[in-house]
C-alpha cells in the first residue's frame, strides 16, 4: 500500500500575524541598535578626547604645544601599529594617497589645535574648532533638516563660547579654525580610509604618517625633554585617551553612520569639554552655558532621529 504523504496543516492567521508582528519588532529593535550604536562610540570617543586634553595641559610646560603632540602621535602610532600590524602591500596608489591625506588631516588637526590651546583657553578652542565639522554637515548634506539641525548645533556653540570670547588672542583664533578645517578634512577621509582598509589598519598606517610629519617639529622645540619618564608616562596616558581610543572609535562610527551626521554629533565636543571641566576643574556652569549645551545636544539628538527615518522610510 503507498503511503500518503501528510498534507501540510494550514497556519493560523492569528499565528501569522504574531509572527510578523515579532518580526517587524525584532527588525526595529535592530534598527535601533544600529542607530544608537555609532552614537554611542562617538560619545565615548569624545570623552576620552576631552580627558585627555585636560591631561595633556599639565605635559605643556615640560615639552610645549609642538611637543605634546609629536609624543601623542609618536606613542599612538607605535601602539597602533603593534596592536593592527596592518599589511603594506596590494594596496593602490590611490589607497596611499588616502592615507597619505587622512595623516596630514590628523597631523594639522593635532598641531593646529595644541598651538590654540597654547594661546586661548581650552574651551573657546574646541568651540571655535568645531565650527569646522558643522561647516561640513552643511556642506555635504542635502536635506534641510540638516541644516536646521546644524545651525541649531551652531548657535549652542556660540553661545558656549561667547562668556570667553572676549579679547581672544587672534592667532590662538586663527589656529583653532585651522584646526576645525583639518578636522573636517579628518572626518572625510577617516570615512575614506575605513572604506579602503580592514579592521584599524587604514588608521595604524594613517598615524604613522601624522607621527612622522609631527616628531621633527617636537624634538626641535622639546629635545630630551621628550625622554624624561614623567613625560613619557603622562605622552602614553594622552596618546591613548586622545588618539588611539577615539580615533579608532571614530573609524569603527564612520562605517555605520554618514559623514553629515557625525559632523553634527562633533559638536556635542564644547559640551563635553564644559562637563570636564565642571567635574575635574570644579568650573561652574552659567545658565547659558547649560542652554548652549541644551541646543548643542538636542541638534545632535535631532539629526541622528532624522537620519535614522530616513534609513527606516521605504523605499
Amino acid at each position: 500500500m503507498n503511503e500518503v504523504e501528510p498534507r501540510a496543516q494550514p497556519v493560523p492567521a492569528p499565528l501569522i500575524d504574531a509572527e510578523a508582528g515579532a518580526a517587524a519588532g525584532a527588525a526595529r529593535g535592530r534598527g535601533r541598535a544600529n542607530g544608537l550604536g555609532p552614537v554611542a562610540l562617538v560619545v565615548a570617543g569624545g570623552l576620552s578626547v576631552q580627558f585627555g586634553s585636560a591631561l595633556a595641559v599639565l605635559i605643556m610646560p615640560r615639552t610645549g604645544a609642538l611637543g605634546v603632540v609629536s609624543l601623542r602621535l609618536a606613542v599612538a602610532a607605535v601602539v597602533m601599529l603593534l596592536v593592527c600590524r596592518p599589511r603594506v602591500r596590494g594596496y593602490s596608489r590611490r589607497d596611499w594617497g588616502t592615507i597619505l591625506a587622512f595623516g596630514l588631516a590628523m597631523g594639522g588637526m593635532n598641531t593646529l589645535f595644541y598651538q590654540a590651546s597654547d594661546r586661548i583657553p581650552l574651551g573657546a578652542a574646541v568651540t571655535l574648532e568645531v565650527l569646522g565639522p558643522l561647516a561640513l554637515s552643511v556642506l555635504a548634506s542635502r536635506q534641510w533638516i540638516s541644516v536646521l539641525w546644524a545651525g541649531l548645533a551652531l548657535g549652542g556653540v556660540g553661545l558656549l563660547g561667547a562668556a570667553g570670547f572676549g579679547g581672544l588672542d587672534p592667532v590662538g583664533a586663527a589656529f583653532a579654525l585651522s584646526a576645525g578645517a583639518c578636522w573636517a578634512a579628518y572626518i572625510v577621509f577617516s570615512a575614506k580610509t575605513g572604506r579602503r582598509f580592514p579592521q584599524a589598519d587604514g588608521l595604524a598606517l594613517a598615524m604613522a604618517v601624522a607621527a612622522l610629519l609631527s616628531l621633527p617639529l617636537g624634538v626641535v622645540e622639546a629635545g630630551t625633554r621628550l625622554l624624561d619618564p614623567v613625560t613619557l608616562a603622562l605622552g602614553a596616558a594622552v596618546a591613548l585617551m586622545s588618539s588611539v581610543l577615539p580615533y579608532t572609535l571614530e573609524l569603527i562610527a564612520l562605517r555605520r553612520m554618514p559623514a553629515p551626521t557625525f559632523a553634527v554629533l562633533m559638536s556635542l565636543e564644547p559640551a563635553i569639554a564644559a562637563g570636564a571641566g565642571f567635574l575635574i576643574l570644579h568650573q561652574a556652569l552659567s545658565l547659558v552655558d547649560a542652554l548652549a549645551i541644551a541646543l548643542v545636544i538636542g541638534a545632535s539628538v535631532g539629526a541622528v532621529r532624522s537620519q535614522s527615518r530616513r534609513k527606516a522610510a521605504p523605499a
